[in-house]
Formats: structure tokens, C-alpha cells, sequence
């Protein structure tokens, strides 16, 4: 692996950025508008509770909240980040470079860790502000979170980009809409037992799953979570293999047909 060329996949990104108001405004408005939102919901909400029956609505849903916008931020990064050269015509100057698919996913994945970061950096910041917010209380049980997460994200990425290969523009809304697809079952903001035992089933095989009923338990009980940890590995591991595998596919044949140059036309 070249490291010069994940480095240069890397700046690119970072130079449309810093020279984009548009790119950085969405990079932080968004998830300061949603902390905004369901900060002061769930105050109201605890505040309506009889004094000895509150729970902290608060660090509980502004947690979940933070976490979901580092998904969120983790798998639009990676996709975006390849929209970034088909919206700019740049693609089959791309596709013509030496750049092997493997340094072009390490560099999509190291700006997707950089805007990750950054992001929950400042939200967790203007979280300690707002509400007094000790989201570092999760301390080192943090980084297998923060892991899983990123690779989750990574794995749909890598589908939703060759989705985007196979079958043109048509396509680009998955790299918006595909986390969406999943909030409702990853036990985000509410724990996975309300959910109909059918249900309950089928969100087992969601990483985003045991990631938050796990980040729930380090909240409430203290105690970390192994068996969703492992769990939500274990998944990952196979999902991104899969995804890898779907994306060196769509690769294959986008070249054979020659559908990259689509992307142009389209």
C-alpha cells in the first residue's frame, strides 16, 4: 500500500472542505441543530417526571444522540467523499490513476475518521456547555463503541458506493438515507425490549444494536457490556467483508460495461 496515495485521497477531501462555507456549515449545523432539539425536549420531559421516578433523560438520549450522529458521520464521510469526484467530473480521471481500491478505502476511511471526530468533538463540547453533559464518562469503554461504529458505517459506505457504480446517480440517495434505514431499530433512544419479539429478532443482526443497548448498560449500570460488544464485532467483521467484497464486485463490473463513464453523462 501506497501511503502517498491515501494521503492525497485524504487531503483532497480536507482542501474541499476548508474551501467550502457550504461543506463546513454541514459538517456541524445539522448535528448543533438536532443537540439543540432533543436537549431541550428531554429537559422538558424530566422535568415533567415526579421528583423520585426520574430517570436522566437527558444523558441517556443526548448520548444515544451523539453516538448516532458519529454513524451518521462515519458512512455519509465515506460516501461522500467518492460522490465528491463523480459531482466534480473527476471520476475516470480517478479510475485512470495508479491508486489500487485498497489505498482508495483507506483514504475515504481516514477522512471519515477525521470528520467523525471532529464533529463529536465539538458536539460533545457544546453538549458539557448546554447541559452539562459528561459524555467522557464512558471513559476507555468509549473506544470499542467508537470503533464498531466507524467500521459499521464504513461497511454500508462501501455497498452504497457500489450501488452508485452499478446503477448510476439514481443511486447517490443511499449515501444520504441509508442510516435512516436503520434508526428505528437500533434501540437509539428507547431499549430494544419495546420492540415486538419479531422484531426484537431481527435487530439482533444490527451492530447499532448492541452498540447502544450496551452503551445503555456502561450509563445506567456501570458495568461494560462484553456479549454486545463481541457481538456487534462479530457482525461488523462480517458486514464489512461483505461490503468489501460487494464493492470490489461493482468495481469488476462497472469497468467491464463501462458504466464508470455513465456517471458522467448521467
Amino acid at each position: 500500500m501506497n501511503f502517498l496515495h491515501v494521503y492525497g485521497i485524504f487531503l483532497r477531501n480536507i482542501i474541499l472542505i476548508r474551501r467550502s462555507i457550504g461543506r463546513m456549515f454541514g459538517l456541524f449545523f445539522f448535528a448543533t441543530f438536532e443537540l439543540f432539539l432533543w436537549g431541550f425536549i428531554t429537559i422538558w420531559l424530566r422535568d415533567l417526571a415526579p421528583k423520585d421516578a426520574r430517570i436522566d433523560f437527558v444523558f441517556l438520549l443526548l448520548t444515544g444522540l451523539l453516538f448516532w450522529d458519529l454513524f451518521i458521520r462515519a458512512q455519509q464521510s465515506f460516501s461522500i467523499s467518492f460522490l465528491e469526484d463523480v459531482w466534480s467530473r473527476n471520476i475516470m480521471n480517478f479510475f485512470a490513476t495508479p491508486v489500487a481500491m485498497k489505498e482508495f478505502i483507506a483514504g475515504l476511511a481516514l477522512i471519515s475518521l477525521v470528520q467523525g471526530f471532529l464533529t463529536f468533538i465539538y458536539i460533545g463540547g457544546l453538549a458539557v456547555l448546554l447541559y452539562a453533559l459528561d459524555i467522557w464518562a464512558l471513559g476507555f469503554y468509549m473506544i470499542p463503541f467508537f470503533m464498531n461504529i466507524f467500521v459499521f458505517g464504513w461497511a454500508l459506505g462501501l455497498i452504497a458506493i457500489g450501488l452508485l457504480l452499478r446503477f448510476g446517480p439514481a443511486f447517490e440517495i443511499l449515501a444520504f438515507f441509508i442510516p435512516m434505514m436503520f434508526l428505528p431499530f437500533s434501540a437509539v433512544y428507547y431499549p430494544v425490549s419495546v420492540f415486538p419479539e419479531f422484531i426484537q429478532q431481527a435487530a439482533f443482526f444490527l451492530p447499532t444494536m448492541h452498540l447502544f443497548e450496551g452503551m445503555r448498560q456502561v450509563l445506567t449500570q456501570e458495568v461494560f457490556p462484553l456479549s454486545d460488544v463481541l457481538w456487534a464485532t462479530g457482525l461488523n467483521i462480517l458486514y464489512f467483508a461483505l461490503g468489501l467484497a460487494f464493492f470490489l464486485w461493482m468495481v469488476r463490473v462497472a469497468r467491464k460495461k463501462g458504466l464508470i463513464a455513465r456517471l458522467l453523462q448521467d
